[in-house]
């Protein structure tokens, strides 16, 4: 069974009081018990020496030369009396035999009255209790020594009364102080059994993941302390928590990229190897035709240009290979300046024009001054790849247009290169920047391309912090493939 904290504390502080009560009680009885047994005992005490007294003084006046017993005998009943009178106490004489000699009173004999006076008689002050009445037994002395022992009764009835009600009131307020004190130790416990409830409540909102926003309890001791610290520790937690999460979260997309980088390497391998078997297939090819055809020299003439045509594509697809491997490993061999595009630009189309100008193109320039910061060499084999791509992929007496702008409020250089050629189909323009991709593979043989272009390209551009997008064909120069350029200005 479940005894609330409060209640353990009220009844443990009402078992104090009552025990305090107890103790107190029981030591101020017993002082006044001991006060009144003092009272008493000096009050007989006086009325002994008062017996005494009178009874030497009756003595000395009557009868000098008698006896001490003779005295006693003749004289008890008339001394009895008037030392009853005197004192205002029920008195009884009795000689050193023991025998009554004269009484105010007429006691009756019990084991414990006779024990008493045969103290008195051996000169000892002797007395008992008997219900209302003490039995009170002394010397009796003459002048010659002892000459018997008086016995007297005094009431204590007031004092068993008095004695009473101090007991009955210690009852009472006891009983009160309990009672008062129970209560409001109650009430006192219950704050601190409420913010302990508090506190356990916050405890097992914690345990079930619900965080805690401010301390539980506010107070100024060791249980607002605790409530302070219980806060602490669901800040911690929480942030801890948050921060596994968010550790979590990347490591879940280190494995996501790991493994799509994983299946890149896979898809990337099995394209350069059939990119790779194409034009060793025809190179094998013609080879073994020559073998078999030593002396046909038009088969000579077609397997020498077929072959140095498969091999400079083979020498142009490793060349761009490396060049891809050497981006991922050896980008601190970019060497940032400042650029001139205007300049750059020109420059590099002053290198493709003769290209252009052999399959009947025709190059159009709109520049205007912009200084970037970047690689110049990387720079220019952008533009090449660019040209290069544009001069390919175009119709005969086609059109290309090399155009660049400024954009202040974006704080960018833009580029665009744009052709005539056959526009890219929408589901290829994703696709386009991936390794080893081809809209047209017909077309790509008979041109030489190898798919690493545009890859090449984006990863150069990126390295620079620029960015290359495809924009549509239907764009303000017409229809055609248009590639743009942004790369931020320098400072």
């Amino acid at each position: 069974m479940r005894v609330s904290i409060k209640l353990k504390f009220s009844v443990f502080l009402a078992a104090l009081l009552i025990l305090t009560v107890v103790v107190l009680s029981s030591l101020v009885l017993r002082g006044i018990e001991r006060n009144q047994q003092s009272q008493i005992e000096d009050i007989m005490s006086q009325q002994t020496r008062l017996v005494n007294l009178n009874v030497r003084q009756s003595y000395y006046t009557e009868s000098v030369h008698i006896e001490q017993e003779v005295f006693l005998q003749k004289n008890g009943r008339r001394l009895a009396q008037e030392l009853a009178n005197s004192t205002g106490l029920p008195i009884a004489l009795y000689d050193m035999k023991g025998q009554q000699v004269g009484s105010s009173i007429t006691p009756g004999e019990s084991l414990k009255m006779q024990e008493t006076l045969n103290y008195a008689l051996q000169n000892k002050i002797a007395y008992h209790e008997q219900g209302d009445t003490m039995l009170y037994a002394a010397p009796l002395d003459g002048p010659d020594g002892q000459m018997g022992a008086v016995w007297m009764q005094y009431p204590v009835q007031s004092y068993h009364e008095f004695y009473a009600r101090i007991l009955q009131l210690f009852m009472w307020a006891g009983i009160t102080v309990v009672a008062l004190s129970f209560i409001l130790g109650y009430l006192f416990y219950n704050r601190f059994a409420v913010a302990i409830t508090r506190l356990k409540k916050s405890a097992d909102s914690i345990r079930e993941g619900e965080y805690i926003t401010a301390p539980p309890v506010k107070r100024k001791d060791e249980l607002g302390e605790l409530g302070q610290g219980i806060y602490y520790m669901s800040t911690s937690i929480q942030q801890n928590i948050t921060a596994m999460h968010a550790e979590q979260q990347k490591l879940q997309l280190a494995i996501e990229k790991l493994q799509a980088l994983e299946q890149q390497q896979k898809q990337y391998i099995g394209n350069i190897s059939h990119e790779f078997k194409t034009p060793l297939t025809s190179i094998k090819a013609y080879v073994e035709l020559l073998d078999m055809y030593k002396d046909d020299p038009q088969l000579l003439d077609d397997a020498t240009n077929n072959i140095g045509k498969e091999t400079e594509r083979l020498h142009e697809m490793v060349e761009k290979v490396l060049h891809l491997s050497a981006l991922e490993k050896y980008d601190f061999e970019n060497q940032a300046e400042d650029v001139e595009v205007r300049a750059l630009l020109e420059d590099a189309c002053g290198r493709m024009r003769g290209k252009a100008e052999k399959f009947g193109l025709n190059m159009e320039l709109d520049l205007e001054p912009a200084v970037i910061r970047s690689d110049r060499e990387s720079l220019m084999h952008i533009f090449i790849n660019l040209l290069d791509n544009a001069i390919k992929y175009n119709i005969p007496d086609g059109v290309i247009r090399v155009k660049n702008e400024l954009r202040m409020q974006e704080n960018v250089a833009i580029i665009r290169i744009y052709n005539s050629g056959t526009p890219i189909p929408a589901e290829a323009q994703e696709k386009i920047f991936e390794a080893f991709y081809t809209v047209n593979k017909d077309r790509a043989r008979k041109t030489g391309g190898t798919g690493l272009g545009l890859s090449l390209v984006k990863q150069f551009v990126e390295k620079q912090g620029g960015t290359i997008t495809l924009l549509p064909s239907n764009s303000e120069d017409g229809e055609g493939v248009t590639f743009q350029l942004a790369f931020p200005l320098a400072d």
